[in-house]
């Protein structure tokens, strides 16, 4: 009786002594070590790093330079100078009593001071958030305070799990399309305002229809007034670019363009008023004085019956949702923007952000976030620290305070001329361009995320743009570049397998379906082996590691043998544990030749069967 003889695996035996690690990392899966970083967690939560980091003002502010003094002053007077008559045309677009717009441009400016890390940022009512509370407020204006405070607790949670992430699931296509329609809708709203006309809506489509089907009810005092503050608005705008020796005093005219477009709306119509007649229609009554400091309501009373905050909760419904995400992805975006290279915190941010609503809300306040026109106002006035904000917020206050009446006289005209020059501006017509030029794949998402918003509405917009951009990218990963060529190595036929992304359980079937076909249909070129080379797959979850394994049958069917080269350890180590004895199939540190060599051997001489001698 001769003894068996095995298969050759000196080379292989070799190398797994060269490296003995590579069995561990192929059986044993490396996890977490949740205890560890918990107390990990814990221990930086104490650490004195961790409270500068909470609260950023300590340690700005035993640095401040009294020089700075002066820069924050003015800027900070500059931007109040543009916050009061946007406030006060927000509150009309969200449909609220124009103190509201008031209400909520103050609060955020001051606790953005304490949490905030961007000194550019001010925060305060924008037009967006506007236009996204407009539609639950037409009960009670309860609603708007609810939703702020409401949108606070969800931005301050998400900045303290350090949930900002989510918001990196929506592209810039879809935040291009949500912006393009809500500008479009904002300033559609604006129209019939423009030209004198009442309406009773700010949606796209019924802006247009009120105000062809009432052209006739034109207001010639107040469609004057409009259009000419709606050039004369655009001209200022452009009026700091001319090569003009008095620089100066021509970039402050066109940053204070707004307040003096009001300035001259009121004293005109105030002028032009006699014996109770107003030449143009007006802002109306402001209720006077400073908001009093109170809970939100958690009930209200619409129309007599009383709404309980779970029926309040239900009425808000998806915007409990989509308005903090909008609001995350407006202020961060700014933040990005005015960083000048630094590292923008984006929990932090969602936390100063989430508190701003919060104690926003204890003073009647509708939802708020970063303002990108009164950045710029802000960066462009040389503002040096976020101390600025305390002068924004302390002019709102003094016209709460002594201003309310005067405001009354504001012409509706010259804040609709101020939001629809806003919102000229606020259309990404260069990105658009970009977008297509770059990849009109993108186009798609773009498109339906602003066309859905103008005819439907402002949060299925966005969540319909997510959708379609989901299913890109599960078609993606359901269908990843892999390469097959027919290579000859040592006289032998094989089929070089080369995935260039990774494989996750939407490509497994894909990946099989592929090798088998193209085994199958080589005609007279039949495939002994297949190689996948595997140095880009970094994972794979047990789907995909069962259909190897099922690849591998069939591939047996069709007599051809299947080899995974050169596979990253977490990866081969999920078939491994799947099933120990596919171990073989691995091959690391080895060229395709000296593969080839050794399994044609391994395939002709696996077992030497014992020969019975003669007799």
């Amino acid at each position: 009786m001769r003894p068996k003889r095995l298969s050759n695996v000196d080379e292989e035996n070799c190398f797994i002594q060269k490296m003995p690690d590579i069995e561990d990392n192929l059986y044993h899966e490396n996890l977490p070590n949740i205890c560890q970083i918990v107390k990990n967690r814990s221990k930086k939560c104490c650490e004195p790093a961790t409270c500068k980091q909470f609260l950023p003002i300590i340690s700005w502010l035993p640095k401040y330079n009294v020089q700075f003094l002066l820069a924050d002053f003015v800027a900070g007077l500059t931007v109040g100078l543009t916050a009061i008559p946007q406030a006060i045309a927000y509150a009309s677009i969200a449909g609220l009593p124009t103190q509201f717009g008031l209400y909520s441009a103050f609060m955020g400016c001051f606790v953005y001071i304490v949490f905030g890390t961007c000194k550019d940022i001010t925060v305060g009512p924008t037009a967006i958030m506007a236009l996204m509370v407009q539609a639950h407020v037409t009960g009670s204006s309860d609603y708007a305070v609810l939703t702020c405070f409401l949108s606070g607790c969800v931005i301050f949670l998400l900045g303290i799990f350090n949930l900002g992430v989510l918001v990196r699931f929506i592209s810039i296509p879809v935040t291009t399309g949500f912006t393009t329609a809500a500008a479009i809708t904002i300033a559609s709203g604006q129209v019939n305002n423009l030209f004198g006309i009442k309406s009773s809506s700010n949606e796209f489509i019924e802006s247009w229809v009120n105000f062809f089907g009432h052209i006739t009810e034109t207001r010639r005092n107040d469609a004057i007034l409009g259009i000419a503050t709606l050039v004369l608005l655009l001209l200022m705008m452009k009026i700091k670019d001319l090569p003009l020796s008095c620089k100066m005093l021509t970039k402050y005219i066109s940053l204070s363009r707004n307040a003096l477009a009001v300035i001259v709306g009121i004293v005109l119509c105030y002028c032009l008023s006699h014996d109770g007649w107003l030449p143009f229609r007006a802002s109306g009554e402001i209720t006077k004085g400073i908001p009093p400091f109170k809970p939100p309501p958690f009930s209200t009373t619409v129309n007599g019956t009383k709404v309980t905050f779970g029926e309040m909760v239900t009425d808000l419904g998806a915007s409990l949702a989509s308005i903090p995400l909008i609001s995350i992805l407006e202020s961060i975006a700014i933040a990005k923007a005015f960083s000048k290279g630094k590292i923008v915190d984006a929990s932090q941010e969602m936390v100063a952000l989430g508190l701003c609503n919060i104690l926003s809300s204890f003073f009647s306040s509708m939802p708020i976030t970063g303002s990108f026109t009164r950045t710029s106002i802000n960066h462009s006035s040389g503002v040096k620290t976020p101390l600025g904000g305390a002068v924004t917020g302390a002019l709102v206050l003094m016209a709460l305070a002594f201003l309310t009446t005067t405001f009354s006289y504001i012409p509706k005209a010259t804040l609709a001329a101020i939001i629809i020059s806003a919102m000229i501006f606020m259309v990404e017509y260069e990105r658009i361009i970009e977008i297509w030029r770059s990849k009109k794949m993108d186009v798609i998402p773009f498109s339906v995320t602003a066309l859905v918003c103008l005819f439907w509405s402002l949060e299925y917009g966005m969540v319909c743009g997510i959708f379609v951009n989901a299913i890109f990218i599960l078609y993606k990963s359901a269908r990843p570049k892999i390469l097959i060529s027919l290579e000859k190595v040592n006289s032998v036929p094989l089929g070089l397998v080369q995935v260039q992304e990774n494989l996750c359980y939407s490509s497994a079937e894909y990946l099989k379906s592929k090798v088998v076909k193209f085994v199958t249909t080589q005609g007279d070129n039949s495939i002994k082996m297949i190689i996948i080379k595997g140095d880009e797959i970094t994972n794979i979850d047990s789907t995909v590691g069962l259909n190897i394994l099922s690849l591998k049958e069939d591939l047996s069917l069709l007599e051809c043998s299947l080899i995974c080269w050169n596979w990253n350890y977490d990866a081969a180590g999920v078939i491994c544990r799947l099933h120990p004895k596919e171990r073989s199939m691995f091959k690391f540190g080895k060229s395709i030749s000296e593969i080839v060599a050794e399994v044609a051997y391994n395939m002709t001489q696996t077992e030497i069967v014992d020969v019975p001698e003669d007799s």
